[in-house]
């Protein structure tokens, strides 16, 4: 049987997925692969991303994952399909931009900030159509470049990079924003103070819980062990 839960997105963004998941898996062992060497995830090709996920998802597996977190909107979109048809075996679990979530609640002007693949795709166009609400607006905002700041921690051009994109936003009315890349959940301090009524929508804890019910579903769950963590980097490990 296999027992680690496997994570990887293009750097330190999953991070956030991987603080929940500490939060309500207190027995679970983690192995999360931080591919720094191949960041930006958002401007790869979809067969790039497919090679290099599927050399991630490969890496996990042979050290005993049972289950992969794909921490990665862009990612998850081009790839978890393809991903999950070859590792029949293993259960994927993705992240997409909680859209849902920013209708549900009822906001009525919605930014979504991602990768421009992410926004671009036909995933957040379905996304919109399936969960939009009468007279709700949702303003597809694409952060090129703004991911690879966050990975590097550039404060300056980070600040520069999102005053730039959301400041022409200022006068909408601006109630919400989805963040639809798990780098910005990083930084959500700095876009607070420039659109500083918008409420933050990040899915990290809705992929958490999704987790939670997978293991439970698939009799996968651990009890009374300690849990574990352990982070590699592309940088210094390979696939």
């Amino acid at each position: 049987m296999n027992y680690k839960i496997g994570i990887f997105d293009s750097g330190m963004g999953g991070f956030s997925i991987l603080e929940e998941l500490r939060k309500i898996l207190p027995n679970e062992t983690f192995l999360y692969y931080k591919d720094s060497k191949n960041n930006p995830y958002g401007e790869k090709t979809e067969e790039e991303l497919f090679k290099i996920t599927s050399g991630i998802v490969e890496y996990l597996r042979i050290r005993g994952c049972k289950m992969i977190i794909i921490a990665c909107n862009t990612a998850t979109i081009k790839c978890m399909k393809k991903l999950r048809h070859i590792y029949k075996k293993l259960i994927f679990v993705g992240t997409v931009p909680a859209i849902k979530i920013a209708s549900d609640k009822g906001f009525q002007n919605t930014i979504v900030m991602a990768t421009p693949a992410t926004i671009n795709s036909e995933r957040i166009s379905e996304l919109i159509k399936n969960n939009k609400k009468e007279n709700q607006k949702f303003y597809l905002l694409p952060c090129k470049g703004l991911a690879d700041c966050i990975e590097v921690q550039n404060q300056e051009r980070i600040e520069k990079l999102l005053f730039k994109l959301l400041s022409p936003y200022q006068t909408k009315q601006i109630d919400s924003i989805v963040l639809g890349c798990t780098h910005y959940s990083l930084i959500k301090d700095e876009i607070s103070k420039i659109l500083c009524h918008a409420t933050l929508i990040d899915g990290s804890m809705g992929v958490a819980q999704e987790v939670k019910r997978q293991l439970k579903l698939n009799n996968l769950e651990k009890k009374g062990e300690k849990q574990k963590i352990r982070v590699v980097t592309s940088k210094l490990e390979t696939c």
